[in-house]
């Protein structure tokens, strides 16, 4: 049994570090093709980069859940859920500074 349980776990924190690695990966390309958009002065960069900034912590945080199943301690339970809260909390404004911005481009659009 004890077996299975250190077998699951190393499953787990391969799965993990899988998906931090994808995580990573969204952000680092977003922000070369957001680098790329400014160069540019494409009117659309800041839209897909807080899109892909957004992708990249969703990743993240679906990790720090998955990371939810291995931990052993209050004190990796409570900094685990600082983590998620904090990383939700920057979807959030990004998601809203998303919508904005769309408006932004709207009424511009709207005015030519």
């Amino acid at each position: 049994m004890e077996l299975l349980e250190h077998n699951f776990e190393n499953l787990v924190r391969v799965c993990i570090l899988l998906i931090e690695l994808a995580g990573i990966a969204v952000i680092v390309i977003s922000m070369v093709r957001g680098f790329i958009g400014f160069i540019r002065k494409d009117e659309h960069t800041r839209i897909s980069l807080a899109q892909g900034i957004m992708l990249g912590l969703e990743f993240k945080i679906g990790s720090e859940v998955l990371r939810s199943v291995i931990v052993t301690t209050w004190n990796e339970l409570g900094t685990l859920a600082a983590i998620i809260l904090l990383r939700s909390l920057l979807t959030l404004l990004l998601h809203w500074e998303i919508g904005e911005e769309e408006k932004r481009e709207k009424e511009k659009n709207l005015q030519k």
